[in-house]
């Protein structure tokens, strides 16, 4: 079984008109509320997804953020033959080139400093994967540029690599004091969309099938497995930005 951490209060604005991850009271399980770290917790049967015998539970963890990726795609209603472009190599960043794949791109090229995780986007089998989306040959641009880094310099660069009619996604979580600036003629004169895609809306259960169906190697996205007793060193191999996704076994 597989859990949504995702609480709803069911009776604001915005969960009245469907838009429930925008919720005036929104809560998740393990940060709200009691859960994650414990023998057992009490969650609602709504938030459960059932899941088939062969994945193991502890794989089961990548679910959650693959639900996010799913709702980003939500978001843009992605064309086939569209030209990717992805600011960042981390999890979310190589989730979003495995969909990518999925939805019909006819190319996905990421951009990150992290040489490892280039290493890794090369792996998964990405168009190229750079330090900096100057050396590409895109000369109208691309037709969807995502920020899965949440950098202000990164979103300042790909605003700037959007194709005319095309999409901008800030997929990346940002610091409140992150600013980028907009050339709002651009926008009107190359009716290019910006948007953002915020956490999980109704993405869940997909998720689950996805990952059952195979769409993602958890041997490849789950880098390092650490017992409770070394939680300080799964921080400090995150804040050191080593691996992709660290996991803690209670």
């Amino acid at each position: 079984m597989a859990v949504d951490p995702s609480l709803y209060c069911f009776e604001c604005h915005y969960c009245r008109i469907g838009h429930n991850n925008l919720c005036l009271r929104w809560g998740a399980i393990g940060v709200t509320a009691p859960g994650g770290a414990a023998q057992y917790v009490a969650v609602p049967a709504a938030n459960c997804a059932r899941l088939p015998d062969h994945i193991e539970t502890a794989d089961a963890t990548l679910i959650e953020p693959l639900s996010c990726a799913v709702r980003g795609y939500d978001v843009l209603r992605s064309q086939l033959g569209s030209h990717v472009l992805i600011y960042g190599a981390g999890t979310m960043g190589l989730m979003m080139l495995e969909l990518a794949k999925r939805v019909g791109a006819v190319s996905v090229d990421i951009v990150d400093v992290n040489p490892d995780r280039l290493t890794v986007a090369r792996q998964l089998g990405c168009s190229n994967a750079v330090t900096s989306a100057d050396v590409l040959e895109q000369p109208y641009g691309w037709e969807l540029v995502v920020d899965a880094t949440g950098n202000d310099k990164a979103i300042q660069d790909g605003l700037g690599r959007v194709a005319p009619a095309g999409t901008f996604l800030q997929f990346g979580v940002a610091a409140y004091a992150a600013r980028a600036t907009i050339e709002p003629y651009k926008i009107y004169n190359k009716e290019i969309t910006i948007t953002g895609a915020m956490a999980v809306l109704h993405s869940y259960e997909r998720a689950a099938e996805l990952f059952a169906a195979g769409v993602l190697d958890p041997r490849v996205f789950i880098t390092d497995r650490l017992p409770l007793e070394r939680y300080a060193d799964a921080l400090n191999t995150f804040q050191a930005g080593q691996g992709l996704k660290t996991q803690v076994i209670p």
